[in-house]
């Protein structure tokens, strides 16, 4: 590690316009300008050199791959099933609820399946939004409502807005589910329409 600091050291800018105003230190030295002074003048010069230069600009972070990506949302989906399994729901929200889990988990099972999924940033934004957000908040909401409703009694019950939230995304979850389905459909069919264009051609 420390050679990697001292090769960026030499390459770095400060270390070159440095180096340059210490080249012009020996030039007067050279010349006689300098005198006796002379490494103090180049110590001085390469110091300042080194001062005014611009400092290095970081490096852009890499950009992350659909892989990453996944794996990032395998993460949080797992802390996600370990919060609702220690919530408790009304059966029907529980039920909704679980379906809505398993589909999530086939989806982000690694294989053909996540290989689909990777490919499309659409879905996988809006995987990443429901684990991470929407299930989340439909949970929480509910804990809090339920918590005033026993406080005060009445109006719609948060049971039954729960359930419609969990079937909504659900539904979306199957929508997804749908369109990676019709997408991996249409490269079969592009990949025959090739081999039989090729087989016309040979």
């Amino acid at each position: 590690m420390a050679t990697n600091r001292v090769l960026g050291w030499l390459e770095s800018k400060k270390n070159l316009v440095g180096s340059a105003c210490g080249m012009v230190g020996l030039g007067l030295t050279v010349t006689g300008v300098a005198g006796t002074y002379w490494p103090v003048v180049v110590a001085g010069l390469y110091g300042a050199g080194a001062l005014i230069a611009p400092p290095e600009r970081p490096a852009p972070p890499e950009p992350r791959g659909p892989s990453q990506q996944l794996d990032d949302i395998r993460e949080r989906f797992g802390r996600l099933r370990e919060y609702v399994a220690e919530v408790d729901l009304p059966d029907p929200a529980e039920g909704r609820l679980a379906e809505l889990m398993e589909l999530y988990g086939a989806l982000l099972e690694p294989g053909w399946v996540a290989d689909v999924l990777a490919a499309d940033p659409e879905s996988v934004h809006a995987l990443s939004r429901a684990i991470e957000l929407d299930v989340p908040e439909c949970v929480d909401t509910y804990n809090r409502t339920r918590w005033w409703t026993r406080l005060t009694p009445g109006g719609e019950s948060p049971e039954r807005h729960l359930e419609r939230q969990l079937s909504l995304l659900h539904e979306e979850a199957e929508r997804l589910t749908a369109d990676l389905r019709e997408a991996e459909a249409r490269r079969q069919q592009t990949h025959t329409t090739y081999l039989e264009e090729r087989g016309q051609h040979s």
